[in-house]
């Protein structure tokens, strides 16, 4: 049997599982909680709320997900835990992003990027990914039916966020 995070195997036999890659430092800071203080921690805290959300997929999007977490700066050191893998930006987290969509989606894929960058969103569209906004995964955000793909809950701001 494949593993859940096998882009073959989407628990039900049906198609590849869909691809979830989450710009770890802007959803970290898309909400003033904080995270400043402690970058490495608030990374680890959307790690761990992160895993429900492989298990079970997101509105519209039906678990298992495989999802990535990209970190950079003081998050560097985050751990994967079981249901996410943390990849660790040596530079640009955005470029690691953009490899891991490249690298990962392909043709019968369905791969969503979680991030309100402007830029970001516009660079993984061209790549066939759907950006969804922050608040899709941020803890205590996630409510069923609020998953609106370009924009998401929190209406795709723009800003960058950075932080974690």
């Amino acid at each position: 049997m494949e593993p859940l995070d096998s882009p073959t195997n989407d628990g039900a036999g049906g198609g590849p599982v869909p691809l979830l890659v989450v710009d770890g430092a802007n959803v970290v800071g898309s909400v003033p909680d904080g995270w400043w203080r402690d970058r490495h921690g608030a990374a680890q805290r959307l790690r761990d709320a992160l895993v429900p959300v492989a298990r079970d997929g997101l509105p519209g999007v039906p678990g298992p997900l495989t999802v990535v977490l990209v970190v950079e700066g003081a998050a560097r050191s985050v751990e994967p835990v079981p249901g996410v893998r943390v990849v660790a930006a040596s530079g640009s987290g955005d470029d690691r992003i953009v490899r891991v969509v490249a690298e990962e989606s392909g043709p019968g894929r369905r791969c969503l990027v979680v991030t309100a960058d402007r830029e970001l969103r516009a660079r993984v569209t061209a790549l066939g990914a759907e950006p969804l906004g922050p608040r899709t995964v941020r803890p205590g955000t996630v409510q069923p039916g609020t998953v609106q793909p370009g924009g998401g809950p929190d209406g795709g701001s723009g800003r960058s966020g950075r932080g974690g």
